[in-house]
């Protein structure tokens, strides 16, 4: 049975392709994207244990624009990577198109020392 929201799961189906062609590793674990009407989510997670070894989201900034959030997540994601040592990482849009609100994260990931 097909759902009402067709977005959504065009969305689903783009993001099964692109995590059947990476994954994460210790070496290099995968920075997952989320975003949802209000709030951006990041995760950086090592895949062969399952764990999740950063985190960040924008739930408590309330000042300035959705865009403005993602780069304040992109930096404090990146910084609490850089904390547990980790450098270099595998982006994971998980669907999304890699424009707004994922490139502003994404571009300010790397500004803070992330390499992908």
């Amino acid at each position: 049975m097909k759902s009402k929201n067709i977005k959504t799961e065009k969305r689903s189906r783009i993001k099964k392709k692109i995590r059947a062609k990476l994954s994460g590793t210790i070496e290099r674990p995968r920075l997952v994207v989320f975003k949802s009407n209000k709030f951006i989510y990041a995760q950086v997670i090592d895949d062969s244990t399952g764990k999740t070894l950063a985190s960040s989201s924008d739930m408590k900034i309330t000042k300035g624009t959705k865009t403005e959030h993602a780069k304040a997540v992109g930096a404090e994601v990146a910084k609490l990577a850089m904390a547990a040592k980790i450098k270099k990482v595998v982006f994971d849009r998980s669907g999304f198109k890699y424009t707004g609100r994922i490139k502003a994260l994404a571009d300010e990931a790397r500004a803070a020392g992330l390499e992908f």
